[in-house]
């Protein structure tokens, strides 16, 4: 019999890479969506009916306990979030629910209806903040910067003290910056090449950013669902940092992208102080080495591949975007 997962946050970015990663190793998949009256599953439409579907929410403590008793599943993965950090400042109470009371609400409900099955936490390298030693490991202290972030380090201690406390098998995975082509227009990295390919094309003209000096470690989607995937195979459970260990800032990004379609970016791109936090994080940059020690993983696609990726997919895009407006 093949094993069941229950993907939350299933239509995001993660969660339907780890879709489809797990359906190609023989899973059984669900996953949850909130219910809306516009559709929001476009990432995994392509999926099918190789995919069964829960209406389901993190703030909905009755209709996750109805999913997991009815789903019965061997594996769960906690994918859902108040994801943007920016948004977070400008809707504390709402990322809070999420982020944070929406991790207790699983982890309860899994340890009265499955408290033998795993479950994979999205902690985020967001909970580091101001960081006091680089590169951050699982050992690094604390000191978020956002609403986003202090949730998350909520939800990132329940989930070890429910490890602790109750013997389950609760992991968290402390995701550094992991982008793709279907990485949200919100996020810098894909409103970069979203705006370095249609201003190619014409279609539009600059593009507002903050700050330009804040700097990331970056890597790429798919390989980091299989290290969540890898973390729920180890015999014992654990925390761990997933990140590709350099760190390259948002202009440099900018550079490279618009580089890619021969524009230079400081032609385009204007500073706006709205794009910029109440509260920065200045630079982020993860030590992986206990997972490539004990999971055996790594990143391999390196910065400017990463790139490469985005801009080629949003170039196809606008390319698309201006045969549709007759422009060509």
């Amino acid at each position: 019999m093949s094993r069941r997962a229950l993907v939350l946050g299933v239509t995001g970015q993660d969660g339907s890479y780890l879709a489809e990663f797990l359906l190609a190793k023989g899973y059984e998949v669900h996953g949850v969506v909130r219910r809306t009256s516009l559709s929001n599953t476009l990432r995994i439409d392509h999926l099918g009916d190789r995919l069964t579907l829960h209406y389901g929410d993190l703030s909905d403590g009755v209709s996750l306990r109805s999913i997991v008793t009815n789903v019965r599943p061997d594996e769960v993965y906690n994918l859902a979030a108040h994801s943007h950090v920016p948004a977070s400042f400008r809707q504390p109470v709402y990322a809070s629910l999420i982020d944070a009371v929406g991790v207790m609400t699983i982890l309860e409900t899994m340890r009265d209806e499955r408290p033998g099955a795993k479950f994979y936490q999205a902690s985020s390298s967001e909970m580091f903040g101001q960081v006091c030693e680089t590169p951050q490991d699982e050992n690094t202290v604390f000191h978020p910067r956002s609403p986003y972030g202090c949730a998350k380090v909520f939800g990132h201690w329940q989930t070890r003290n429910y490890r602790e406390a109750y013997g389950m098998f609760a992991c968290s995975g402390i995701l550094f910056n992991h982008e793709s082509e279907r990485r949200g227009e919100g996020f810098v990295t894909r409103k970069i090449t979203r705006a370095a390919t249609r201003i190619k094309e014409g279609l539009q003209q600059k593009v507002a950013l903050g700050n330009l000096d804040a700097a990331r470690d970056w890597g790429y989607a798919p390989e980091y669902v299989e290290a969540m995937w890898l973390m729920l195979q180890q015999p014992v459970a654990d925390g761990f940092v997933i990140a590709t260990g350099e760190t390259h800032t948002v202009r440099e990004f900018a550079q490279e992208a618009f580089g890619l379609v021969g524009l230079d970016w400081q032609q385009h791109v204007v500073f706006d102080a709205a794009c910029l936090r109440p509260a920065e994080v200045a630079t982020l940059c993860g030590n992986a080495a206990k997972a490539k020690r004990v999971l055996g993983w790594e990143a391999r696609t390196k910065f400017k591949d990463l790139v490469r990726i985005m801009v080629e997919a949003d170039w196809r895009l606008a390319k698309q975007e201006k045969v549709i407006a007759g422009m060509q």
